[in-house]
């Protein structure tokens, strides 16, 4: 094992060394400043008595499908929609006209999207193809899972399953990728298996689309499930919800879809059910 993996091979850090981590991105990448949570925003406690009643109290399959009826009450956003849900969901809390990048951690205008070099476009954290579900209305447009990326970072990623380990992307330092796996910055590692997680207990198969599923395997193709498992719980609990984070997913809920990602609001719950 690599000396820069043995921080992600011990157990849960410190609260002085989690919160070291939460300050910055990986060496390479600009540090950015992360905004205060929506003072509009309910507690997970005052939630608890109202959007999770359903859910309390619950471990295993039992709360899977408890969280799973509860988050598919939600409005869907059309695929154009997505756009300028990114432009409010994913802002530069230190810059207003721009939004943080997922991977790179670059701050750049809302302008610049689009499909040319050095512009930002729609990640699928989960993607695609894995499900083969597309940019249709539905998993294909939940932004819960679509974020800002640089457009040459976007493909390099492609459609890998997430795992530790290959070589550092020149482009976007702090992440490392090789031909079946990608591995994002220590900054979001937990934000990208909170996505995953969620996507997991959104999509049932009860719909039109797949049983989406992560397992423990990489090159899953175009099979509806995404790896490594045992590596995104990992990172779940190694870098917690951080302040960018619950204001995305506040953001998203009061104004956009109206749900949540229960494993931002608790994070205890991806080790209950998996």
């Amino acid at each position: 094992m690599s000396r820069r993996h043995l921080f992600y091979a011990r157990p849960l850090l410190a609260t002085a060394a989690a919160v070291a981590v939460l300050a910055g991105t990986a060496a390479a990448a600009p540090a950015q400043p992360r905004p205060d949570r929506a003072a509009s925003a309910a507690p997970a406690t005052a939630l608890d008595d109202t959007y999770y009643q359903d859910a309390l109290g619950k471990t295993g399959t039992e709360l899977k499908g408890a969280l799973h009826t509860i988050i598919s009450d939600q409005t869907k956003l059309s695929y154009s929609q997505v756009w300028d849900a990114l432009k409010n969901t994913d802002e530069d809390p230190a810059n207003s006209s721009n939004v943080i990048l997922l991977y790179t951690g670059r701050s750049q205008s809302k302008s610049e999207n689009g499909g040319n070099a050095d512009q930002w476009n729609r990640e699928h954290v989960w993607a695609k193809s894995h499900g083969d579900f597309g940019t249709a209305t539905g998993p294909g447009t939940d932004i819960h899972h679509l974020r800002p990326e640089d457009v040459s970072v976007n493909s390099t990623r492609g459609n890998k399953d997430f795992d530790n380990g290959g070589s550092q992307l020149a482009e976007a330092p702090g992440n490392y990728t090789d031909s079946d796996s990608f591995e994002p910055r220590d900054a979001v590692k937990g934000d990208v298996a909170r996505m995953i997680l969620y996507m997991a207990v959104r999509y049932e198969g009860d719909d039109s689309f797949a049983d989406l599923e992560p397992n423990d395997r990489v090159g899953n193709g175009s099979a509806p499930n995404i790896g490594k498992l045992s590596v995104l719980k990992q990172w779940s609990q190694e870098d917690p919800p951080d302040t960018f984070e619950e204001r995305r997913n506040d953001v998203i809920f009061d104004r956009y879809q109206h749900n949540r990602n229960p494993f931002i609001d608790h994070p205890e719950w991806v080790e209950a059910i998996w």
